[in-house]
């Protein structure tokens, strides 16, 4: 199994991830176009599609593609959440997943985890060690609050810091600049900031994605995954925090950033 990047509209990430024998999803498609050209280069056949939220610059391009690539004798699959699916908000979708639901894509599990807080629908995709966020968990960041509550947001960030720390993360945004620089706003001693910022730098500077990401990488610097750090809590109440718990802490370094 391997996963490409798609860069879509002006920042945004879409993945076709392809199997051995050149079936693919692609995930969170806010455009078509791209997504033909990518396939077209990888010699892959689009098999469906797994949306991880319902916002229209991640579900843009699911129409075309599924009256596309559905035919008579051939089922196109449309992943997002129950959620999604019971208030209709996911074009052409087929299927609703739950916390807890798995299916088998390339010979490999696909575990599903609920998320919700930037949307009440919002889910990852977890197989063979790449994590699908959306816009969830960003690297060095993560997605405002839209529809939840921040303690929702923190618990959904809690699920994502309890993988393996040798996760893959493949997320929705190319934010990664613009999170670094916060984060060394909130906690400019943490260890190894500065070499990443000056990485990812030159790695857009190159015009290269910065994803994938590891989840070592997110425990070591994001701030939003660091609500118990001395440091971060000590931002935080620089910051307002009401107290030190962790949907406090991350509630208090989340508004910071929306104005930062």
């Amino acid at each position: 199994m391997r996963v490409t990047a798609i860069p879509c509209l002006r920042d945004n990430y879409a993945y076709l991830v392809i199997d051995d024998k050149g079936s693919a999803i692609v995930v969170d498609p806010s455009e078509a176009a791209p997504v033909r050209a990518a396939l077209e280069r990888e010699r892959a056949t689009l098999e469906g599609i797994w949306l991880t939220h319902h916002h229209w610059d991640h579900v843009g391009g699911v129409e075309a593609l599924a009256t596309e690539y559905t035919t008579a004798t051939r089922q196109f699959d449309v992943f997002g959440s129950a959620y999604d699916l019971e208030h209709s908000r996911i074009p052409r979708q087929t299927r609703g997943l739950r916390e807890g639901d798995a299916f088998s894509f390339a010979g490999r599990r696909v575990e599903i985890l609920e998320i919700p807080g930037h949307t009440f629908g919002a889910i990852a995709y977890v197989v063979d060690g790449a994590l699908f966020s959306g816009d969830t968990l960003f690297i060095a960041g993560c997605g405002r609050v839209f529809e939840g509550t921040m303690p929702m947001m923190q618990e959904s960030l809690a699920k994502l810091r309890a993988l393996p720390p040798s996760t893959r993360l493949y997320c929705g945004h190319e934010y990664t600049l613009a999170n670094l620089r916060f984060a060394q706003a909130v906690d400019p001693a943490a260890p190894g900031l500065r070499e990443r910022l000056a990485g990812a730098a030159a790695q857009r500077e190159r015009g290269e994605p910065t994803v994938p990401g590891q989840l070592q990488d997110e425990l070591n610097l994001n701030p939003f995954l660091r609500w118990d750090q001395p440091s971060v809590i000590a931002a935080a109440r620089e910051r307002g925090a009401a107290g030190v718990s962790p949907a406090q802490v991350f509630a208090a370094i989340r508004a910071a950033k929306d104005n930062f």
